[in-house]
C-alpha cells in the first residue's frame, strides 16, 4: 500500500533524513521506531506531505505523491494523526469529529461507529475542545481521522505526554481499529505500546534506518534495543 524509497528530506539547509526506506503492506500494522529527534515525525511529514522529500520516491497504492499538497495526498486515502493534536478549540466534540466527514462508499465510520468505539466521547458530545483531558483530545484526534475513512492511518506518537492509563486504553482502541482491517504505520518512542500493536518495526537513528524486522525479531534483538531504543 505504501512504498518509501531512499528519501531525503531537509528543514531548510539541514539534512535530516538520509536515504529512508520502508513499505507498509495492506492490512498490516507497522511501527516506526525510535528516540526523541531521531526523524521518525519528519519521515511521517515527508510521507504525507508537509515536508516534501527533496530526493527519493514515495508511492501509495502504486502511485507516486511527492509533490503533491497535503490535502490531495488525504484526500487519496491516508489519514495523519499529528502528535500536536490540534483539535478546534472552539467546536465541541460532536463538531470536531463531523468537520472531518466525508463521503465514501461503503464507508466504516461514522458518528455512531465513532461513539461505539470512543464511548468517553459519546459523553463528552458538547464539551468544548477547550474543556478536554490530554487523552480525550488525543481520542478525538484519532476520531477525527477516522471520519475521512483512510485507507492507511498514519500515528504519530498516539501515547504521547498520556497517563499510564490513559495509554493502556488507547492500545485497546487501536487494536479494535487494527480488527477492522485498517492499515497502520504508528511512530512511536513508547517500545510498549508500538509493538504491541505492530506486525513488523523499523528503527530509526539521526535519519536512517537501522534495523528492520517482525516484532518478534526485535524483541529478541537486545542489541538494537539497547543501542537505538534504550530498553
Amino acid at each position: 500500500m505504501l512504498e518509501v524509497k531512499e528519501i531525503h528530506t531537509y528543514y531548510g539547509t539541514s539534512h535530516i533524513l538520509f536515504g529512508i526506506s520502508l513499505n507498509v503492506k495492506e492490512g498490516e500494522a507497522v511501527c516506526l521506531l525510535g528516540r526523541n529527534g531521531a526523524g521518525k515525525t519528519t519521515t511521517f511529514r515527508s510521507i504525507i506531505g508537509l515536508t516534501p522529500p527533496k530526493k527519493g520516491s514515495i508511492k501509495f497504492r502504486g502511485k507516486e505523491i511527492i509533490g503533491k499538497p497535503p490535502y490531495r495526498i488525504a484526500q487519496m486515502g491516508i489519514g495523519f494523526v499529528p502528535d500536536t493534536r490540534r483539535i478546534f478549540p472552539d467546536l465541541t466534540v460532536r463538531q470536531n469529529i463531523l468537520v472531518a466527514r466525508r463521503e465514501k462508499e461503503n464507508a466504516v465510520w461514522n458518528l455512531e461507529t465513532i461513539y461505539s468505539l470512543f464511548p468517553k466521547l459519546r459523553e463528552l458530545d458538547t464539551h468544548m475542545g477547550t474543556q478536554l483531558s490530554g487523552g480525550e483530545q488525543q481520542m478525538l484526534t484519532v476520531a477525527r481521522t477516522l471520519m475521512t475513512n483512510p485507507d492507511l492511518l498514519l500515528l504519530d506518537e498516539p501515547g504521547e505526554g498520556l497517563a499510564p492509563l490513559v495509554i493502556q486504553a488507547m492500545k485497546q482502541q487501536l487494536g479494535e481499529i487494527k480488527k477492522l482491517g485498517i492499515t497502520m504505520l504508528i511512530c512511536e518512542h513508547n517500545v510498549g505500546l508500538a509493538t504491541a500493536l505492530s506486525d513488523r518495526g523499523y528503527v530509526i537513528d539521526k535519519g536512517t534506518i537501522r534495523y528492520q524486522g517482525t516484532i518478534e525479531e526485535l524483541q529478541k534483538n537486545e542489541e538494537v534495543r539497547k543501542k537505538y531504543l534504550m530498553v
